[in-house]
Parts: C-alpha cells; sequence; structure tokens
C-alpha cells in the first residue's frame, strides 16, 4: 500500500507541476500578446533603425555644412585657455540640437499634421451625423403633427 501512496504523490506532484508551468507560460503568452508589449518592441526597433538614419544625416549632411561655415570638420579642437576643451562639449549639443531638429521636423510635424487632419475629419463626420439626426428629429415631428391632426 506504501508503494502506491508514493506512486500516487509522485503522480500528483507531476501533474501539479505541468498545471503551474502551463499556468505560468499562458500567462507569460498573455502578457505578450496583449499588444503593449508588441508595440513596444516595434517602437523600440524602428527607434533603433532611426537613430541611424539621423545620425547618418548629422555626421554626413548637416555637420559639413556647418564646418565649411567655420572651417573646421567640428569644434573639438576649439580651447579656452589652451587647457579648456570646450570644443568636445560644443559639438556634443550641436549634435544634440541637430537630431533634436531632425526627429521634431520628421517625426513630430508630421504626426501633428496626421492628427489635426483626423480630428478634423472626425469633426466634420460628427457634425453631419448631427445635422442629419436633427432632419430626422423634424421629418418625425411632422408626422406625429399631421397624425395628430387626422
Amino acid at each position: 500500500m506504501l508503494y502506491n501512496e508514493n506512486f500516487l504523490k509522485i503522480l500528483l506532484f507531476e501533474h501539479l507541476k505541468g498545471a503551474i508551468l502551463y499556468l505560468m507560460l499562458k500567462g507569460f503568452k498573455d502578457f505578450l500578446i496583449r499588444g503593449n508589449v508588441i508595440d513596444l518592441a516595434v517602437g523600440l526597433i524602428m527607434g533603433t533603425a532611426f537613430t541611424a538614419v539621423v545620425t547618418a544625416l548629422v555626421q554626413s549632411v548637416l555637420m559639413p555644412a556647418i564646418s565649411m561655415l567655420v572651417k573646421s570638420p567640428n569644434f573639438d579642437e576649439f580651447l579656452v585657455f589652451d587647457q579648456i576643451k570646450v570644443g568636445v562639449f560644443l559639438t556634443a549639443v550641436v549634435n544634440f540640437i541637430l537630431i533634436a531638429a531632425a526627429v521634431y521636423f520628421a517625426v513630430v510635424v508630421p504626426t501633428q499634421k496626421l492628427t489635426e487632419i483626423a480630428l478634423a475629419k472626425k469633426k466634420a463626420e460628427d457634425e453631419a451625423a448631427e445635422e442629419e439626426e436633427e432632419t430626422e428629429i423634424a421629418l418625425l415631428k411632422e408626422i406625429r403633427d399631421a397624425l395628430a391632426k387626422k
């Protein structure tokens, strides 16, 4: 009888272990499929790719244009009191400003315009639906009044 009890305990333990593992994996799958994680992953991948594009734009197009104006490929050589390397900081600041401008004009401005267009379209649809509802109500009132006169 002892053998059967141990066998049942082991069988029950294995069953519970499998059920717990199943629930853990199901919960993890539900978490991943919920949408937020997938959206975040897609955004992260696109952001990484976009960073490469913006960095290439700044380093190969905008910084050379600035270097033609100041006759230097970057500001790294600028020194204050022949010891303080403010040029490295200035290069970083210019890179930041150029990257921020590129992101603003390539992402933020178009997104705002698309949002404005979508809101205007929705507002026009809502107004059209409201006008249609008002005319329908007026028509129903006319029918009611005509029936009341009979």
